[in-house]
């Protein structure tokens, strides 16, 4: 970075500290929670084993810092179980190693480092990283603790007595912890999901810094705010953007085997009915003959079939002759410019699986069907497909 990049006017605003996001409830949540821990950690610790021990103290200054990451980011990968009680205890452990050093390196201040390093080092080999375990380290080169029971009272102590309460308090107040940092095994991933994993592993590899997040709750962040683009990407969809235009339509008197011909030709399973001004009349469907041929039993379906479609040569029939005889009259429509979310509903839930589009003038315009639902659907997730 060149020395002009460093005085710009970006550079300054990286001091700049950012807001924090989260509202008033939860920051009373996490400071009282800090005092509870704080006080009953203290408390405990003093009665237990304050007049047993009069010359130690019965609390540790760096537990304020471990009650920050407890309290206030439970979800951190800092503040989990293993890495309080782990890091604070291995860290006192090096730090009272260091003490003894001070002898062998003839300088306090090289001990205190080394201290602090070997600790950080420890620590990340142990999967219990965590930032006030080197404030632990140098507390006790610059205090000259050289007992190795120091860390176990009151470090272990303090920092167990601190863990417990902040299962207790975290839970009790709907933030979970200890905090799965690992999410259970699950069957192998396809399609998209896959994807955002390989993308994920790639961008974190080459990132190659620690992040105070769980590599399981990045993805899940990630997944969240797909979500929502999705949403709202859906959301922005009318029925005009992917309608059937196409359309093949028939009239109140169509004759039946005529209707027929064309949902087997066309390969589709209803047909709108229209007047001669294309508004809709009404809706024929597979169902619409099945039912006009009473097919509700399999025996004799062909047979059934067959005389319901073909067409009767005298004046009078005892059956349906035309599509308006047997058509849905009922029909559920939607206007060009409606939201395609609004149709979900219709196709979920009420058993609809064509709805017509109309225009102007209450004029059909296209047709929607599930398969274009669900490609809708495809293409806000993917828009590759």
């Amino acid at each position: 970075m060149s020395l002009p990049a460093v005085f710009s006017r970006h550079w300054w605003r990286a001091f700049r500290p950012a807001r924090t996001g989260i509202n008033t409830r939860e920051r009373l949540r996490l400071v009282t929670g800090a005092l509870l821990g704080i006080f009953l950690t203290g408390l405990l610790c003093h009665l237990a084993l304050g007049s047993a021990w009069p010359g130690l103290p019965w609390l540790l200054a760096p537990l304020g810092a471990s009650a920050v990451l407890v309290f206030a980011v439970p979800a951190s990968p800092m503040a989990q179980p293993w890495a309080v009680v782990g890091g604070n205890t291995l860290s006192a452990l090096v730090g009272i190693a260091g003490v003894h050093g001070v002898h062998l390196l003839g300088s306090p201040e090289l001990a205190a480092a080394l201290a602090v390093a070997t600790a950080m080092a420890l620590m990340l080999a142990l999967r219990c990283l965590h930032p006030p375990g080197g404030a632990t380290a140098l507390t006790m080169v610059l205090g000259g603790i050289a007992d190795p029971a120091f860390a176990f009272y009151p470090v272990l102590l303090n920092s167990v007595l601190l863990v417990a309460a902040g299962i207790a308090y975290n839970n009790a107040t709907r933030r979970p912890y200890p905090h799965m940092q690992l999410a259970p095994a699950t069957a192998p991933l396809s399609g998209a999901a896959a994807l955002l994993d390989a993308d994920l592993d790639a961008v974190l590899a080459r990132y190659n810094q620690v992040l105070d997040v769980s590599r399981d709750d990045l993805k899940d962040l990630l997944a969240q705010t797909q979500l929502r683009a999705y949403d709202r990407k859906l959301a922005e969809v009318r029925c005009a953007d992917i309608m059937s235009r196409d359309l093949v339509t028939v009239e109140y008197g169509t004759p039946l085997q005529e209707a027929w011909a064309l949902l087997r030709e066309r390969r589709i399973k209803a047909l709108p009915v229209v007047d001669r001004s294309f508004r809709i009349a009404g809706i024929v469907t597979l169902a619409d003959f099945m039912r006009a041929a009473e097919l509700d039993l399999y025996e004799g379906f062909d047979d059934k079939l067959r005389t319901l479609i073909r067409s009767t040569k005298s004046s009078y029939s005892n059956k349906p002759e035309v599509v308006g005889q047997i058509m849905t009259r009922n029909v559920r429509v939607a206007g060009m410019q409606r939201h395609l979310v609004d149709l979900v509903p219709l196709f979920g839930s009420s058993g609809h699986h064509h709805i017509p589009i109309i225009g102007e003038g209450e004029r059909l315009v296209g047709m929607i069907t599930q398969s274009d639902l669900v490609a809708a659907l495809g293409r806000a997730v993917d828009p590759s497909v």
